[in-house]
């Protein structure tokens, strides 16, 4: 692993940390509700709301946002994801670092946390990294009735029972039922946010915030216009700071 970058804390009272001292102890599992796993987002946006900068999130991260990010998925039964951001950000295996993936092992977690992929018309090429490594567990929510040939990948899939579309609330149930995750990390994108934050599906928001403007460069916000009925009330945790960049965690509050 890198040298750890010590980040400035804000919020709740001042100091300085490391990504890994900031989340030592988190057991997001431990606060799961009964019937499904407890979800939390993280995301990274420019100062004026865009979620990308030419379709990347690449150019809104620096050194403290990206272990934070390593660090966060060291801490879940599952990372959760897009198709159409696992094409743009050409995703890999999830944890790489073996020195992550002991930690996980320490925790009582699998080395590799499950890959949850959420794909309305399963348009994912098997050459893509994540697919193409044996060491990755994939399961696929679509409601699509084909699969993907040709995977290195163990890959499985979650189908709604009755057809009629993709089932978010009842994939998470069955994750917590039939694989056991207890935590999922969501890394978007905007879409999928939009879809998990109505359903009321969302734990927590990790949201980094980087000392940008997008302006036109810029595309969808973190929530894609999420068709809310209200204004979804958020709880600062704490606030974090490094080379300007900001990093807060929220509670969500329906």
């Amino acid at each position: 692993m890198t040298e750890p970058v010590r980040l400035r804390r804000l919020l709740p009272g001042p100091g300085t940390l490391t990504a890994a001292e900031a989340l030592e102890g988190i057991a997001l599992g431990d606060h799961a509700p009964a019937d499904r796993p407890y979800l939390v987002l993280n995301m990274v946006s420019s100062v004026d709301g865009a979620a990308t900068i030419g379709e990347r999130t690449e150019p809104m991260s620096d050194r403290a946002d990206r272990q934070l990010f390593h660090q966060l998925r060291a801490q879940v039964d599952a990372v959760m994801v897009g198709a159409g951001t696992v094409r743009a950000e050409r995703y890999g295996r999830l944890v790489r670092d073996a020195g992550r993936r002991q930690q996980r092992v320490d925790r009582g977690l699998a080395a590799d946390p499950l890959a949850v992929v959420v794909s309305a018309s399963l348009d994912l090429s098997p050459e893509l990294p994540l697919l193409a490594d044996p060491h990755s567990r994939v399961v696929v929510v679509t409601a699509g009735d084909a699969e993907l040939d040709g995977c290195a990948a163990d890959v499985s899939y979650l189908r709604p029972p009755d057809g009629r579309g993709l089932d978010l609330a009842g994939a998470l149930q069955r994750l917590r039922a039939e694989y056991g995750v207890r935590s999922v990390l969501c890394e978007g994108g905007p879409r999928l946010n939009a879809s998990l934050l109505p359903a009321g599906l969302v734990d927590e928001l990790f949201w980094s915030v980087a000392p940008k403007l997008a302006g036109s460069a810029g595309s969808l916000t973190i929530v894609d216009r999420a068709p809310l009925p209200a204004a979804v009330d958020l709880d600062l945790i704490w606030l974090l700071e490094s080379d300007g960049q900001l990093f807060a965690r929220y509670a969500v509050r329906y």
